[in-house]
């Protein structure tokens, strides 16, 4: 929201003196962005609230007032916050935290009740000048003595009070814990005993059951929660440790502590994941189950790596909402998921899910068994680990250190009565020549690879060693996918079309375009990074009597895509040039995942491939 036409305050009044509601009020008022209706909410809200200790700004958004410029928002409160900035000339800064050189700004060692005190934080240091940002534009004692004491200059910029309170008590509470636990000051109990003597002295003078490295854990889990990461990556480094979040599939770095802080991070995770915290020089697996700030039980697996400086440690977070996905929310389209129903409800064959690691299978698979599994059904899966614990399915984990690989686990379940089996990723010809047994017997089977598309699946069995005959006799279908970053809803706008993007997400077919794309912007609601969540873009290829006739041992896969594609098969660019005609990615985002081949595909279809753009198919 632009606000460069308001009248600024008459700052001789009000030098040295905190926001009041009231006047606000008249301002806002006088601006044209509340009527008098919500102008009396607002003093009855300032009646109840200000002896609470509440910001004005905080109670005028908490009353979600409808913008009288712009009807049908309300105003929030980061359009009150950029509206102050503008009332007071001052530049508006939105804080995020991604962004913030944590080490920096908490490296200013300025006491967190003098920050408190003025309701101040830093928010960028450089050589010669220091960024602070301020919910109280008026009061500004403190830049004489921060320019003092600091010997830098000192600018202001105007942020939310809500992220300046819980940013601020947030790094520099934790910075306050990293010295700490560097410093070894303080023991804790909040273990037991016996993880105290195990892990004591591991870590030199600190170990993992030491207060502040409790707090640094529980921050870690509780902000990768609240910034939506999927993996949280524990890295030693030469110097220090690097912590980095991994969000909509990019990674970002967020912290960085010192070396003997981070061993003992990584110990206090091995000890609640039930790992051996003695053992520092093989790689090992645990998994520990935690609450997110709203009280949801969630999951992670832990692994950690032995490297050059020390143990790296890697925590995926399970999304305790995957099971309950519908494939709409997955990113079936229509047609996609008209082929993906007429395959999984097979009572015999081998469906496979191919991609890179992190592009969604195992949630594919899983939201697939929670919409096939029924009571009358018996469904068995085998998987190394179990990612998701579902009460609806017999899970097996594998353990290869006392004899039990997939192999053998699907051996296993055959002896079970099953009607679907789910086996976690085939890889060794022992488990495909059993998967290939299964479905001969008639149990459908369910399982993935890494390839880098469908027709490749093929390919793959063959160079495991699975006979021509059995594939021809077997395999139902392979589906390939990957993950896109989704625009956000909130502030996602229309531009122009781009045609060379365009011609590079259809080429070789000619699809008649879109009327324009949209583009990532960016708002507090996605983190500023203009996409939020993601969606899979897939590849289907469902085996028909055509194509079961090419797959002999000497397929030859250019051809073998061809007939797939003149039967129906949509490769992953014009799956992904759907969702950017329908708004919900940009082309950046599909190229970052398929990228066009250096040279584009020579052949052309027997009849050109189709493609849903705004509502209607084109071919």
């Amino acid at each position: 929201m632009s606000f460069a036409k308001v009248k600024k305050f008459s700052r001789r009044h009000w030098r040295g003196r905190s926001l009041e509601l009231e006047f606000l009020l008249g301002e806002l008022e006088r601006d044209g962005l509340l009527g008098g209706v919500d102008i009396e909410r607002g003093r009855q809200a300032a009646r109840r609230k200000s002896r609470q200790g509440h910001h004005p700004l905080v109670i005028l958004a908490g009353l979600k007032a409808a913008d009288r410029r712009h009807p049908g928002r309300v105003l929030s409160l980061e359009d009150l916050t950029a509206w102050l900035a503008a009332k007071c000339g001052l530049p508006y800064r939105h804080i995020d935290p991604l962004k913030l050189e944590v080490r920096k700004i908490t490296g200013l060692n300025l006491p967190l009740a003098y920050l408190e005190r003025f309701n101040i934080m830093p928010v960028r240091v450089a050589d010669d000048v220091v960024v602070m940002a301020t919910a109280e534009p008026f009061v500004e004692e403190w830049v004489k003595e921060l320019t003092q004491v600091l010997q830098k200059r000192i600018e202001r910029v105007i942020a939310s009070p809500l992220d300046i309170h819980r940013y601020r008590h947030e790094f520099f509470a934790l910075a306050e814990s990293v010295r700490g636990a560097s410093d070894g000051r303080t023991r804790s109990s909040q273990i037991s005993d016996f993880e105290q003597l195990v892990t004591l002295g591991r870590a030199g003078k600190l170990d993992a059951s030491d207060q502040h490295v409790v707090h640094i854990v529980d921050w870690l889990l509780q902000y990768a929660f609240d910034q939506r990461a999927s993996d949280i990556h524990l890295e030693p480094r030469r110097e220090a440790g690097n912590i980095r979040f991994r969000i909509d599939g990019i990674l970002h770095q967020i912290y960085q502590v010192p070396l003997n802080v981070m061993t003992a991070v990584t110990s206090r995770i091995k000890v609640l994941g039930r790992m051996d915290v003695a053992e520092k020089r093989r790689p090992q697996d645990g998994r520990l189950k935690t609450l997110t700030p709203d009280g949801e039980e969630v999951e992670l697996r832990l692994s950690t790596m032995p490297t050059t400086f020390g143990e790296k440690l890697v925590m995926r977070i399970f999304d305790p909402g995957a099971l309950h996905k519908s494939f709409r929310e997955l990113g079936f389209s229509d047609e996609e998921l008209k082929t993906w129903r007429e395959m999984v409800e097979q009572p015999h064959g081998i469906i496979l899910v191919t991609g890179p690691t992190g592009s969604g299978k195992t949630t594919t698979l899983y939201s697939t068994l929670r919409h096939i599994t029924r009571p009358e059904l018996n469904v068995c899966t085998v998987e190394d680990p179990i990612e998701i614990v579902d009460p609806n399915l017999n899970q097996m984990q594998v353990q290869p250190a006392i004899g039990v690989t997939f192999a053998s686990g699907v051996r296993t379940l055959l002896r079970q009565d099953p009607d679907i089996i789910m086996v976690g990723e085939i890889r060794d010809l022992e488990t495909a020549d059993i998967a290939v047994q299964a479905s001969l017997t008639g149990h459908l089977v369910l399982s993935t690879l890494h390839t880098n598309d469908a027709a490749s699946a093929v390919t793959r069995l063959l160079d495991l060693g699975v006979s021509d005959f059995l594939i021809q006799a077997t395999l139902l279908g392979v589906t390939a996918q990957r993950l896109v970053r989704t625009l956000c809803p909130f502030c996602k706008v229309k531009s122009e079309l781009d045609e060379h993007a365009w011609h590079l997400l259809t080429a070789p077919w000619e699809i008649s375009p879109p009327d324009h794309f949209y583009r990532a912007v960016g708002c507090s609601e996605c983190r500023r990074t203009g996409y939020l969540g993601r969606s899979a873009i897939f590849e289907m290829m469902r085996i028909t009597p055509s194509l079961a006739g090419l797959l002999t041992a000497s397929v030859n896969l250019e051809i073998l895509r061809r007939q797939a594609v003149a039967e129906g098969m949509r490769p992953l660019r014009l799956s992904g040039a759907q969702a950017v005609a329908g708004g919900l990615t940009t082309p950046e985002e599909v190229f970052r995942v398929a990228p066009p081949p250096p040279e584009l595909e020579k052949f052309k279809p027997a009849r050109p491939a189709s493609v849903l753009v705004t509502g209607k198919r084109v071919s």
